[in-house]
């Protein structure tokens, strides 16, 4: 081999080495400048935390192995310390000091650009204080603020509900909200729910029903619900009648309107009396006729759905069969008839039960 072909190759050797030597410098720096978690960690800040507050849990979870790591990234990108928002954040393995930092700092919509939303989950509601219970569990807002926004006059009228409709704006399902959801914030995403599932089709159903706002709507599926929350394809005929009964001047005569208005809802009692039903409350459809103040339950949109498409029959009675089925009757006649029926079902049932 010539001194030139020994030339080439030490040339060759030479770019080999700088290039491994580049690479080997860029891995070295990529590690020193990454989380050293090994598994994904969540963190649950319930406060806006501070630089050194959030030093100090990195560290602490094994996200970063000193406290100068974060210090250091948090001074290089200029960062602001007093923009770093409370929440739920998922730290992934490898992540880069600068998206961790980053990923704390608050966006335009006030949380942090990293933050995680939660399940949100509320449903066998019946009155406010029950949508603030569920919800505080699943947010940071506690039930009492929750409560005391949508009750607050101000809340009240900027929705247009009273006090009595104003469950009718919560339509329970499953949602994802930030953690650090305030209570302010919760309401005005319930009210877009709300707004969003009211189209036009469905308020022209509305009239098409006789009713006049969906909070009615809303307010006689409640009452559909509690009389059957386990067979869905008896909401329509239930449904129908009720708005037959409105459409009579008959009063509806529903034994959930009665019970609401007992602080304990009689749970736990078995045979209704007279003395239950004559409990004087605007709920009580014995007593008044119509559609009552507001919905004693929140009930599922499908039996709203229900409502606005009932189903075609002429029952204006009903009365369960002791399996969770009703039996429905046209005539008082038919409803003795049923209710006979009832009654010697449920005589066997206590009599079974006592042995």
């Amino acid at each position: 081999m010539g001194r030139k072909g020994i030339i080439i190759i030490l040339i060759g050797l030479l770019g080999a080495g700088a290039y491994l030597g580049r690479h080997r410098i860029k891995a070295f720096f990529s590690d020193n400048t990454r989380t050293i978690n090994g598994t994904e960690v969540k963190l649950l800040f319930r406060e806006d935390p501070s630089v050194a507050e959030l030093a100090t849990t990195l560290v602490e979870k094994g996200i970063l192995s000193s406290k100068k790591e974060f210090f250091d990234a948090v001074t290089e990108n200029t960062i602001d310390t007093n923009s770093f928002a409370a929440g739920k954040y998922i730290i992934l393995t490898g992540t880069t000091h600068f998206n961790l930092v980053d990923g704390f700092v608050k966006a335009e919509n006030g949380h942090g650009k990293a933050e995680k939303k939660v399940r949100v989950l509320f449903n066998r509601c019946e009155v406010i204080a029950d949508i603030g219970s569920n919800i505080s569990k699943c947010i940071l807002a506690d039930s009492a603020s929750i409560v005391d926004y949508i009750l607050d006059e101000n809340t009240l009228n900027k929705y247009n509900f009273t006090a009595e409709q104003v469950p009718a704006l919560f339509i329970p399902k499953e949602y994802q909200m930030y953690f650090d959801t305030d209570a302010e914030e919760f309401v005005a995403q319930m009210a877009a729910e709300f707004k969003a599932y009211w189209t036009a089709e469905r308020m022209q159903k509305l009239k098409n029903v006789g009713l006049n706002s969906p909070s009615q709507a809303v307010t006689l599926a409640s009452i559909v619900y509690s009389e059957q929350s386990r067979v869905s394809e008896e909401w329509p005929i239930i449904a129908k009648l009720y708005l037959n009964r409105i459409e009579q001047g008959i009063p509806l005569q529903a034994d959930p309107t009665f019970k609401f208005c007992w602080p304990d809802r009689l749970k736990g009692v078995e045979r209704l009396l007279d003395v239950h039903r004559d409990k004087d409350c605007p709920y009580n459809t014995y007593i008044y006729k119509g559609i009552p103040p507001g919905p004693i339950c929140l009930p599922p949109y499908k039996v709203v759905d229900a409502v606005l498409n009932p189903a075609d029959v002429s029952y204006i009675f009903l009365c369960g069969d002791g399996t969770g089925h009703h039996n429905f009757a046209t005539t008082n006649a038919e409803h003795n008839k049923n209710v006979a029926a009832y009654r010697i079902w449920l005589k066997e049932y206590l009599k079974n039960k006592s042995r």
